[in-house]
C-alpha cells in the first residue's frame, strides 16, 4: 500500500523554521509530493523555479528525535523538477515519527537559498486503522471490533491512573497506542531482526507505543499488562525529559511493571528457578542494555520488576522519586541508589534477594564472593605449584646418576 501526500506550501509551511542563507524568494517550490511504501522507500518530488539558474540542489531531511539533518544531492531537470528515492533500511526512520524536509539550492548568481520546510508523519499505512480517543489517549487497532478498542481504551486509562499515582506527570499531548495483531507485526514495523521475543515497544519522545494483542481469548489480560507497561515509559519520559535515557534500564522497566494491572505470572517461577540455580543477574548488570537472548531478557525483566516493586514497598513513592531525581541529576547507576537510599546498589540487591526470594545473607555473600575467591585461589596456588615443580626438578637432577 502506498500513501501520497501533495503538500501545499500555504498549508504546510512551518513558519519561523526555515532560515535561508539569503533571500528565500529567489527560489519558488511547487508541486511538493511525498509518496512512501512503509519500511521500503520514500519518494520526494517537487518543482524548483528561479530567475537565476540553479547550479545545484539538495534535499534536507530531519527525522523527529534527531539533531542532524540528512542531505541528499538532487538532479534538477530542465523544467525544474526534482525527485529523490530514499531507500529505507531497518531503523532508518522510526514508525510514527514526524519527518521534516526542505530544499537548498546554490544559484549561478552565488546565492545559497533554502525553501520553506514541509513535514509528514511516517505512519504505518500497511493497515486500515480504527481509532478511538479521549483527551489523553488515542487508541489505534486494525484487528477486532469496536468493543476491542473500547476495552483497550479502558486498560490504558487504568494504566495512566496507576502510573500517575507513582510519579507526578502533567497530561500533555494525547499518547498514541497502536495495537498490532501479533508480535511478528510489531517486529516488522520496528525493523527488528532476530529479537522474536519482543512484543511491545515505546517511543517515549514521539508519544507513541506499539503493542501486540490479538482480539479473543486472553485479550483482557494482555490489554491490562502490555498497554499500561508501555504507557509508563512515555509518562516517565515526560517527567524526566532527555534525562530518561540516563536512567538505569532496570528502573525504567521496573517502573513500567508497576503500572501493569495484571503482572506476568511466569516471573515469580523464573526468579525462583534462577535463584535456586545461582543464575540471578546482579542488579548492577542491569543498569545498561538487557541481554538480547530470550531467556536472558526474560530474567532481566523479571528481576527489574521484582527489585523495583521491593524498593517501592520499602521506601514508598517518595523513595522512588528521590531515586529518579538522583539519576536525572546525572549520577551513575550505583551512586544514584546510594544517594536516594543511603545504601550501595549491591546491598540493596542483597536485601531484595533476602526479602523477595528468601535467600540467606551469608549464602548470598558467598555466592557473590565465589569469583573473587577463585581468583585468590589461583593467585595463591600458582606460586606454590611453581615452587613444587622447581624443587622436584632439582631433586630429580641431584638424584640422576652421572654418565661416564
Amino acid at each position: 500500500m502506498r500513501r501520497l501526500f501533495v503538500l501545499l506550501a500555504s498549508a504546510l509551511i512551518m513558519l519561523g523554521l526555515a532560515r535561508p542563507a539569503r533571500a528565500q524568494s529567489a527560489v519558488e517550490v511547487t508541486d511538493v509530493q511525498v509518496n512512501y511504501t512503509f519500511g521500503e522507500e520514500i519518494i520526494f518530488a517537487a518543482r524548483l523555479h528561479s530567475q537565476s539558474s540553479i547550479r545545484d540542489a539538495s534535499l534536507l531531511l530531519l527525522v523527529e528525535g534527531e539533531q542532524q539533518a540528512r542531505s541528499f544531492p538532487l538532479t534538477v531537470a530542465s523544467d525544474g523538477s526534482v525527485q529523490y528515492r530514499y531507500v529505507l533500511q531497518p531503523g532508518t526512520v522510526r514508525p510514527y515519527a514526524r519527518v521534516t524536509f526542505w530544499f537548498e539550492c546554490s544559484l549561478a548568481s552565488g546565492e545559497k537559498v533554502a525553501s520553506a520546510r514541509y513535514f509528514f508523519k511516517y505512519d504505518d499505512n500497511r493497515y486500515t486503522w480504527q481509532t478511538l480517543q479521549d483527551e489523553s489517549l488515542r487508541i489505534h487497532w486494525y484487528s477486532g471490533e469496536a468493543a476491542f478498542g473500547q476495552a483497550a481504551l479502558e486498560a490504558a486509562r487504568l494504566g495512566l491512573q496507576t502510573m500517575r499515582g507513582l510519579i507526578p506527570v502533567a497530561a500533555g499531548e494525547p499518547i498514541d497506542v497502536y495495537i498490532y495483531a501479533s508480535a511478528a507485526d510489531v517486529q516488522k514495523a520496528l525493523g527488528l531482526n532476530g529479537l522474536t521475543w519482543v512484543s511491545g515497544h515505546a517511543s517515549p519522545d514521539l508519544g507513541a507505543v506499539l503493542v501486540s494483542i490479538a482480539p479473543g481469548e486472553g485479550q483482557a489480560e494482555e490489554l491490562q499488562r502490555q498497554i499500561p507497561h508501555e504507557l509508563a515509559h512515555v509518562l516517565l519520559y515526560r517527567m524526566t525529559g532527555p534525562a530518561y535515557n540516563g536512567l538505569p534500564a532496570w528502573l525504567r522497566e521496573g517502573l513500567a511493571s508497576l503500572a501493569e494491572q495484571i503482572p506476568n505470572n511466569g516471573d515469580s517461577q523464573m526468579l525462583k528457578t534462577a535463584s535456586r540455580n545461582k543464575a540471578l543477574l546482579p542488579i548492577s548488570d542491569l543498569c545498561g542494555l538487557f541481554p538480547q537472548d530470550a531467556s536472558g531478557a526474560g530474567l532481566a525483566y523479571a528481576e527489574s520488576a521484582s527489585f523495583t516493586r521491593y524498593l517501592h514497598a520499602t521506601y514508598g513513592t517518595p523513595g522512588l522519586l528521590a531515586l529518579i531525581r538522583a539519576y536525572t541529576e546525572g549520577l551513575d547507576c550505583t551512586s544514584g541508589a546510594s544517594r536516594a537510599f543511603g545504601l550501595p546498589l549491591s546491598q540493596l540487591d542483597l536485601r531484595w534477594q533476602q526479602a523477595e526470594l528468601g535467600k540467606n545473607e551469608t549464602g548470598i555473600a558467598l555466592e557473590n564472593m565465589l569469583p573473587y575467591l577463585a581468583i585468590l585461589v589461583a593467585i595463591l596456588i600458582a606460586p606454590a605449584w611453581y615452587v613444587f615443580l622447581t624443587l622436584r626438578s632439582r631433586r630429580e637432577a641431584h638424584g640422576k646418576p652421572k654418565s661416564d
